[in-house]
């Protein structure tokens, strides 16, 4: 494979077809079909049905515009509360350190139903259900732990003495964190962001549980065809929900190339003076 990279360069090429753009093709048929039913290959007809049921459903921008403020608001949430605590786990002596992560990380292993009845019961004494707030707070357990894992890693390869270093050339606090900690914190940031943003997307139970019906998410549309319903609106609803996935990441991404351009671009003497 070392000696040639052309091959391995088709290999993983084929790979990614495989695995990533394959499996959309039986979504887009269903989509475009109209009784698609096995043991067919190809569907007997073809119609625009599902396309044109969800994209003239006013539900469908509301939920996708409602999908998208959650995300992003619980991604900035997560970031707030991933940073702090990342920094003191990693740079100081935190006696039961072991305990303080495995609460934070326990989302991830603990069963999403069993969290979810005790949130519930909590916020129906504070009024929070059938809210976008308590769908919001609620979207934080099983997000935060995947943004604390990535500015954990980020902080760990930080080393202190660039921040002494800034110290001592006469850096306050706040233009160490902005000059020195964040950009070398920004990678593991938007990986964790990704991550949050991809989860907050995808929750059903406890979107469904914590907003009581009223708050309707992308999810929140999309089940009650896939476990029963038409099979063509489901796949429809599937194909728009990985577009809106895709684009957060694509967003995501250009603004993170776009962050460390203006970044090179202000340190560079030579940019912008004319020869």
């Amino acid at each position: 494979m070392k000696r040639h990279p052309r091959l391995l360069s088709l290999f993983v090429f084929i790979t990614l077809i495989i695995f990533i753009i394959v499996p959309f093709v039986p979504l887009l048929l269903s989509s475009l079909s109209f009784g698609w039913r096995w043991p067919d290959v190809l569907p007997e007809s073809w119609s625009f049905r599902a396309w044109e049921y969800i994209l003239n459903d006013g539900r469908t921008w509301q939920a996708v515009g409602i999908s998208l403020w959650i995300a992003l608001i619980v991604t900035a949430v997560n970031i707030l509360l991933a940073i702090p605590a990342a920094n003191a786990l990693v740079r100081y002596p935190v006696r039961g350190r072991w305990l303080f992560e495995a609460i934070i990380f326990a989302p991830i292993i603990i069963p999403p139903f069993i969290s979810v009845m005790g949130i519930h019961l909590t916020f129906l004494r504070l009024g929070l259900t059938e809210t976008v707030v308590g769908v919001v707070l609620a979207h934080i357990a099983p997000t935060l732990p995947y943004m604390f894992r990535a500015v954990m890693i980020s902080y760990q390869t930080l080393s202190v003495d660039w921040e002494d270093q800034a110290r001592m050339l006469g850096a306050r606090a706040l233009p160490r964190f902005f000059h020195v900690v964040l950009p070398h914190l920004l990678p593991g940031i938007m990986a964790g962001a990704s991550l949050s943003v991809l989860i907050s997307l995808s929750q059903y139970l406890i979107t469904i549980i914590i907003g009581a019906g009223q708050v309707v998410t992308l999810p929140i549309l999309l089940f009650p065809f896939v476990s029963g319903g038409d099979p063509g609106i489901a796949s429809a609803y599937s194909l728009l929900y990985a577009a809106l996935a895709i684009a957060a990441l694509v967003g995501m991404d250009a603004a993170l190339k776009r962050y460390y351009q203006l970044n090179k671009d202000s340190q560079d003497p030579a940019k912008g003076v004319k020869p």
